[in-house]
């Protein structure tokens, strides 16, 4: 089946040909925006609102060239069903249906009223029992699913989708851009794919998680495999600095959250990864900084300007590696507030 979901007529007559509808069903159909891979309609039916209906896209909607198989909106499907298993309840959306053919996922819609804890961290708005329970979530997805390596390390074996979906466009592609980060992308790249210790979401960010009754929702696991979790926190932890260097009234606030997330989270995790573990957390972070701003999908609020601070601070401490998380904080946080005053 050949079927764009944009297509209000065409979502319409799917819904009811797999059931989901009848035909005396009132429905309104309102297409989400913000996202670069996939097609997203939210499905109401009789004055309420019930699915979100995804479609990857083969063609990424950012300005350069970006590719990925749509099949992998099949990883998420596996991903939400198997992070419905290990999360409390409420904490991501419940599966409801999955199109092999077309490429199609749809889960149940998170309630009204919901906000997005992107928008509301970019407004300075800093709660830290989201920061603390955003570093819960992570933690409890990272030990659960190393509990059960067995059976999960099989099923998230294939990292295809990280390598398009992450490796390519932001580690490999903002070394071709910074050449004086080039040694540092290819090491890091390479003891990435040399640990593989537990389920790596691949996407955690404030833009993914919903709040809901004062919950953070998670969502969006296309990304989602077996591998290093240290990616997770490198990923996260840019969001929440990148933050911290864009919002600059509230730079120490946002300080202060990246120390709580971190400290949240190692409080939360048994010594179940390697000694090394730390530094890959804090390698992974300045991977993902940069490639925030020179990579295929760049922050958007940041403007050009705070990009090549952004760049020239993150070049500076990958030549002198900081020992530790908070370590390395302190020194980006001081280096931006240096390009700037200096």
């Amino acid at each position: 089946m050949s079927i764009d979901i944009e297509q209000r007529t065409a979502l319409s007559a799917y819904l009811r040909e797999i059931g989901l509808i009848i035909p005396d069903d009132r429905l309104a159909l309102t297409i989400l925006s913000g996202g670069v891979s996939n097609r997203a309609v939210l499905v109401s039916v009789n004055g309420v609102e019930r699915w979100v209906v995804k479609q990857a896209l083969e063609k990424l909607r950012v300005p350069v060239d970006w590719f990925s198989s749509p099949t992998r909106i099949h990883r998420e499907a596996a991903g939400l069903r198997t992070l419905v298993e290990l999360l409390p309840e409420g904490s991501t959306p419940r599966f409801v249906y999955e199109d092999e053919k077309a490429h199609i996922l749809i889960m149940e819609a998170i309630p009204q009223p919901h906000t997005n804890w992107k928008a509301i961290l970019l407004e300075s708005d800093v709660n830290f029992t989201y920061v603390r329970q955003f570093a819960e979530l992570l933690a409890t997805i990272h030990i659960r699913a190393h509990k059960r390596c067995d059976t999960l390390s099989a099923e998230f074996s294939d990292r295809h989708f990280f390598d398009t979906l992450r490796l390519e466009p932001y580690y490999r592609y903002a070394a071709q851009q910074v050449p004086q980060a080039a040694r540092f992308i290819e090491d890091l790249i390479a003891q990435t794919l040399a640990n593989a210790q537990t389920l790596v979401h691949g996407d955690y960010s404030p833009k993914n998680i919903l709040i809901h009754e004062n919950r953070l929702v998670l969502l969006d696991h296309e990304v989602i495999h077996w591998g290093d979790p240290a990616f997770d926190i490198g990923f996260s932890m840019t969001h929440l600095l990148s933050k911290a260097h864009h919002v600059a009234g509230s730079r120490m606030v946002f300080k202060q959250a990246a120390f709580t997330y971190w400290q949240t989270y190692v409080a939360d995790i048994p010594a179940v990864f390697d000694p090394s573990f730390e530094t890959r957390c804090v390698q992974h972070t300045l991977g993902c900084l940069l490639a925030r701003v020179a990579g295929r999908s760049q922050l958007e609020y940041l403007s050009d300007a705070e990009k090549s601070a952004q760049r020239a601070v993150i070049v500076t401490l990958m030549e002198d590696l900081p020992a530790t998380m908070p370590e390395f904080i302190e020194h980006f946080i001081e280096g931006i507030h240096a390009y700037y005053t200096d």
